[in-house]
């Protein structure tokens, strides 16, 4: 596992802090509309892990991605030196820690990668049929991954995605793989594809079935151990319903946590530890996405006198 990255103070880091923040970037963090992060989230994620509150990212986007819209900005506003944050991306394929002096080393799990030959086969069919609505993310190291451009009407694009789903799977059979989509059960499956197929509201992702938020939240407690951090309790944050994976594997493993879900619409299912939405910061039911990550941030940072 990954070590410390050199030159931090190991000594200086607070062997059990409150709290530790397990965070979810589409959505929670980064508009799911304009892919950045508003500076009052960065300030505020500064500050607290400024106070010794672990902050951890768990996302299924990049490395490239949260150097630039999260790391960089993060260093900007003041982060001071020794403090460190790690990044888990690719849905734990890609790990990454940093500090005010930039990134350590880029890790992959190339066991988890999606064969380059299909990950080929997939830019050029997005090349040829589905680039008026959507890219190939290039910046990929493990996953494969398409994503809705900006300047596309989200129901335009929702709409094309399940036909692109349906390419996406008929490729994988002509590579000999065998995959489905997620929560599909295809009629005379055994359930025992290697691949899925995970739709979201702007993209989706292709990868292996070994990937998921609780294996970033498994990843995420052994940087945390390598450090002597022992937090004393857990706070997830996701907007979907795969995003409960990082809650279900810390209570699994006997980790005090709670999780916060930004979009409760999407259903919220009844588990062993306790969930928040933003009616329990007393705002509408509207405040979603980032505006909601927001205010909980906001929130802890104020509830720890911060």
């Amino acid at each position: 596992m990954t070590q410390p990255l050199q030159g931090t103070d190991r000594t200086a880091a607070h062997a059990t802090p409150a709290l530790a923040l397990l965070l979810d970037v589409d959505g929670p963090i980064a508009s799911p509309v304009t892919r950045d992060v508003k500076p009052d989230i960065i300030a505020d994620m500064v500050a607290l892990a400024s106070a010794g509150i672990p902050v951890i990212f768990n996302t299924g986007r990049s490395d490239a991605f949260i150097s630039e819209q999260v790391m960089e900005p993060m260093i900007a506003a003041g982060m001071p030196a020794n403090t460190v944050i790690h990044a888990i991306c690719e849905k734990g394929a890609v790990w990454f820690s940093y500090t005010s002096e930039g990134p350590g080393p880029i890790h992959v799990d190339h066991e988890l990668a999606v064969p380059k030959a299909y990950g080929d086969d997939i830019r050029r069919l997005v090349a040829e049929d589905y680039s008026a609505h959507m890219f190939f993310d290039e910046t990929k190291r493990a996953m494969v991954s398409v994503e809705q451009h900006l300047d596309v009407a989200s129901a335009d694009y929702l709409a094309e995605q399940k036909l692109f789903d349906a390419d996406a799977l008929e490729v994988m059979g002509r590579h000999g793989l065998n995959a489905a989509i997620l929560d599909h059960h295809a009629p005379e499956s055994d359930d025992t594809a290697d691949y899925r197929l995970d739709p979201t509201i702007i993209s989706t992702d292709i990868e292996s079935v070994r990937l998921g938020k609780d294996l970033g939240a498994s990843r995420a407690v052994e940087l945390l151990a390598a450090q002597g951090i022992t937090p004393l309790s857990w706070r997830t944050v996701g907007d979907s319903r795969t995003d409960y994976a990082m809650a279900d594997w810390l209570h699994h493993n006997d980790h005090d946590v709670k999780h916060v879900d930004v979009r409760p619409a999407d259903g919220v299912p009844v588990k062993p530890y306790t969930i928040l939405t933003a009616s329990d910061l007393q705002l509408a039911d509207d405040v979603i996405h980032d505006e909601a990550g927001g205010a909980f941030l906001r929130s802890w940072r104020e509830a720890l006198s911060i």
